[in-house]
């Protein structure tokens, strides 16, 4: 009798332990999506100040200048409802400008472009850093022992953006 309450005693240690440790795997995988994510929110308020910058110099067009302007500061000022409409905006106007050789300003700073384009493969690296950490959260927060033993708590789903498949 006392084998086996013994037994059961260890087994929901056990069972106790192996809960708190796939509770505390989550929570490192959510704080991974957390700071992949400040991460790339910082790359991209970068890029929204890099577009105002090329987008004020003397060698664009006004007409450039504005669009530019116009969906840099919408990318910087943006709620996270609207966030992905923004920065599919400011790409889409960074590759007006990009596109060619052939239709970059000829005065436009070599260095703005150079900086643009570093920029833009960190972005890319950072959304394939973020896409991956919200994969594995919400991966292992479908199973079904998180679904019952609620190890999640009440921590949000993680959730990918739609500009993250547009950006440059």
């Amino acid at each position: 009798m006392v084998e086996i309450i013994v037994s059961i005693i260890f087994f929901l240690l056990l069972a106790g332990w192996y809960l708190s440790f796939l509770a505390s795997r989550l929570d490192v995988l959510h704080h991974r999506v957390e700071t992949s994510w400040a991460h790339l929110d910082a790359q991209l308020q970068r890029r929204a100040a890099l577009a105002l910058e090329i987008a004020n110099s003397k060698a664009v067009d006004p007409a450039t200048s504005l669009v530019l302007t116009a969906a840099a500061y919408q990318a910087r000022e943006a709620n996270i409802v609207q966030r992905s409409d923004a920065e599919i905006a400011l790409s889409q106007s960074l590759r007006l400008i990009l596109a060619d050789e052939v239709s970059v300003p000829s005065g436009l700073e070599v260095e703005l472009i150079n900086s643009l384009n570093a920029l833009s493969e960190k972005i890319s690296v950072g959304i394939t850093i973020h896409t991956e950490a919200v994969q594995s959260a919400q991966s292992l927060r479908s199973k079904l022992l998180f679904k019952i033993f609620r190890l999640a708590g009440h921590a949000p789903l993680p959730m990918r953006y739609s500009f993250e498949d547009d950006i440059l």
